[in-house]
Parts: C-alpha cells; structure tokens; sequence
C-alpha cells in the first residue's frame, strides 16, 4: 500500500517536494478511473498560487488519461466547486488550493458526485488505485474550459440572499489574495454595500500574505479608521471568513456560528443542533445550552462537521476558524456565503453590540518538530498523557484542554481555555513545557 497521501483536506504539502506535478496527474487518473460512467465530467477550480496553473495542466492530462473530461473554471472560492458540480450534474470536482497555507504550498481536494467531499472510504480507495492501477478501458478524454462559472457561483449567492438589502452598509473586504478577490466585492455590491477592498491583487505569490483571515491585524488596522460598519476577512480559497466590528474587535467562528444559529432558529429554519469541533470555545457550548439549542461535537476538519451535520439531518455547523456550513444553501464552508448569512443576523443592528455568547479566555501554542512520526511519538511519553489528563480533571465543568497533532501542518496544537486569563496561561504554559520536553 502506497504512503498515505490524504490528510483532513485532502492532499497538501510544499510544491515540488511532496506536491509535484506527477503526484496530481496520478491522483487524478486514478480518481476519475474509480467515476461511474463511460466519460465521466470533472470540474477544476484552483486558486491565485503561481503553481495552481500548473498543477491544473497536470490534473487535466490525468482526467483525459482516464477517459474524462476536465472542465476548468479557473480561479473561483473552493465552496464555488461543489454548487457548480451539482448545478450541472458533475461525476467529480478538483479544487487546486491550500487554503490559508503559504503559497509554497498547494493541495488537491475532491468533491465527489454529491456534492461532498470524498470520505475516509473513498480516499482509501483512491490510495489502493494508485497501488494497484485498474483500467476502465474508456476512450481518451479531453480539456475544455467552463465560461461563465463566476457568474453561476454569483447567481447562487444572490438568490439565496435576495432579501437581503445592504444599501448604506459600509464594508470592508479582505480578500487574502485568493480566490474571493473578484466574486466577494461584487456580491456585496449586487446587495447593495458600500465596498472596499483590500488584499484584491494576487501575483502568485502574496496569497494569505500578512492579509486574509488567518491575518486578521491587516483587517483590523483598517477597521481603525472608522471608515467601515463592519469587515470580512476570507482566507485564500474563500472557504473561511472572520469579521471585525467598527471597533477593530475581531469575531471568530465560534461568535459568527452562533450569530447563525439563533438567527435561524428564531426564523424556525435551524432544522435541530448545531455541530462543532473539539476547538470551540466552551463559553460557545454554554450559550447554546441558554437558548435550548443541542450541540453535536466531532474532531477537527470540517468534513467531520459535515459528515455529523448530514447523519443528524441539521443545518448548521462548523469551526472556530471561521469555516462555517450552512447546508441550507451548499455542502462545504463558504466564506462570502457566511459573511452574508451574518449581515442578515444582525438585521441591521451593529456588530459590535452583539451579545451571544461569553467566550473563555484561550491560548493556542503551536509546538513543532522535525517529523510528523516525533510530533506522535512526543504524545506518547511518559508523563505527557498524565498532564494533559491532570489539567483536563482540575477544569472539568469550568473550562478545557486539548493536545492534538494537527492534521494539516507539521505541529502539536496545545489549546486552554479556563475562566481567567491567568489561569489559562498558568495551564498552558505546564503543558507546553511537558510536551517541549518529550520532543527533545
């Protein structure tokens, strides 16, 4: 069995070490080879990075060695890919993106014929594919571009939130750099804002560059101007968003789902709980119990969300990051659709005197190491499991830890989060250090 080339979204590494131009024609010949159907049709959406051009060409050639037929969309959001794949009755869908990573990096990730990405299964099998190569025997495929994606994704935008009217909304946008550079600024006008925008002029290579959602200081100093209402930060391939009232006071994932969730369920459309990950704020777990609201928790990686949100039949769900799914529109985290789905929670009213929820103080230390095998192998030690079990027990009921190795970056994520800001450091700061010390 080949190396496991999946992490929790999809393939990701640095281009032209583990992400190489073969590496994606070979994953995408053997991804369209296990497609139903005699010439199956298969969307390419990429990013701003300069190598996403190349990488498109590679998993073109793939597709068309396969029997298929590469449809390519160019630069558009992640979350365009799926709604386009359903809108036109797609076998598979390519996204070209690493999301927030830096644009050394790049990725490949695959939505399947629903609309979602591949499961655990499905990867899996992709893996054995690639091991063991079985021929369907189509025909040679072909590449042709797809027009009018852009305004297909816009279209769907706008009619899902056709009430809503933003005239007189002065918004800041920025758009990391990405993929959201063009589709953001003009959905929000459509609606009627007063848009400006920062971060819009991609070279290849300024992609989540000091900017974009995992960036937020770059939107911050310019909400300080006083200029804005509020302000939206997308990541690089726009399936993420964070906001900034007219304060320059920064609002997570945790805050702008559970904006969501009590809008929807005063509106009578929540359609039950709301589903979250390990990562979210407790103070976000209390305030939904306040408004009778279930939460369903799952690991991290909004495919997990996702996987949880359909076997319960909900609606909403998503991370602190700010990847937030509302299946009532798509099947994956949409940045855009978040920031318009938050405007219309708010109902005019101003973010910044938004009251819905108490969040614990956090700290989040990222611990790196020299491979993914030492990152585990430092879990493992002696004493490490003991402190981090330790810590959990003397916060029960007021607070939480949380030890991970992250599954899309080479680290251990140490969060805290406890009822001062003392004590959370106090926490994390033992724990930082047992973990340090089982890495050496």
């Amino acid at each position: 069995m080949v190396r496991k080339l999946f992490g929790t979204d999809g393939v990701r590494g640095r281009v032209g070490e583990f992400l190489t131009a073969e590496l994606a024609f070979t994953l995408a010949r053997a991804t369209v080879e296990l497609c139903d159907g005699p010439d199956p049709r298969v969307l390419v959406v990429r990013d701003t990075r300069e190598s996403g051009q190349r990488l498109e060409s590679a998993i073109a050639d793939g597709v068309a060695a396969a029997g298929g037929e590469a449809l390519l969309a160019g630069v558009l959001p992640t979350p365009a890919a799926p709604l386009l794949l359903r809108q036109h009755g797609l076998a598979l869908a390519v996204v070209i993106s690493a999301s927030h990573n830096p644009y050394e990096d790049n990725g490949i990730k695959f939505f399947a014929a629903d609309a979602f990405k591949l499961s655990d299964a499905a990867e899996q099998a992709v893996e054995r594919q690639i091991e063991h190569p079985v021929s369907r025997g189509r025909g040679p495929g072909r590449t042709r571009a797809l027009p009018g994606a852009a305004e297909d994704y816009l279209q769907a935008l706008q009619a899902r939130f056709s009430r809503l009217d933003l005239g007189g909304v002065r918004v800041l946008l920025d758009c990391a750099n990405g993929a959201t550079h063009r589709v953001a600024p003009e959905i929000f006008r459509r609606l009627g804002a007063q848009v400006e925008v920062t971060a819009d002029a991609p070279d290849g290579r300024n992609i989540n560059a000091g900017v974009g959602s995992t960036n937020i200081g770059h939107l911050v100093a310019g909400m300080a101007t006083g200029a804005h209402d509020i302000g939206f930060a997308f990541d690089g391939d726009g399936d993420r968003v964070l906001a900034a009232d007219r304060a320059g006071r920064v609002v997570d994932g945790d805050e702008l789902i559970a904006l969501a969730a009590l809008h929807l369920q005063r509106a009578g459309e929540l359609g039950g709980g709301v589903a979250v990950t390990v990562m979210t704020n407790y103070g976000f777990h209390l305030a939904m119990r306040e408004a009778g609201v279930e939460v369903a928790t799952t690991d991290v990686g909004d495919r997990y969300v996702n996987e949880e949100l359909r076997r319960r039949g909900w609606r909403l769900g998503g991370e602190q990051s700010g990847h937030v799914i509302d299946l009532g529109f798509g099947p994956s985290g949409d940045g855009i659709a978040t920031a318009l789905l938050t405007l219309e929670a708010l109902a005019g009213a101003d973010l910044s005197e938004r009251q819905v929820l108490h969040k614990l103080p956090q700290q989040l230390v990222s611990l790196t190491a020299g491979s993914r095998q030492l990152l585990r192998s430092a879990l493992e030690a002696d004493g490490v499991g003991e402190a981090i079990t330790a810590a959990g027990a003397d916060l029960a009921g007021r607070g939480r830890v949380l030890v991970r190795v992250s599954g899309t970056e080479p680290v251990i994520r140490v969060m805290v989060e406890a009822p001062s800001d003392e004590e959370t450091t106090a926490v994390c700061a033992n724990l930082c250090a047992v973990v340090r010390a089982a890495l050496k």
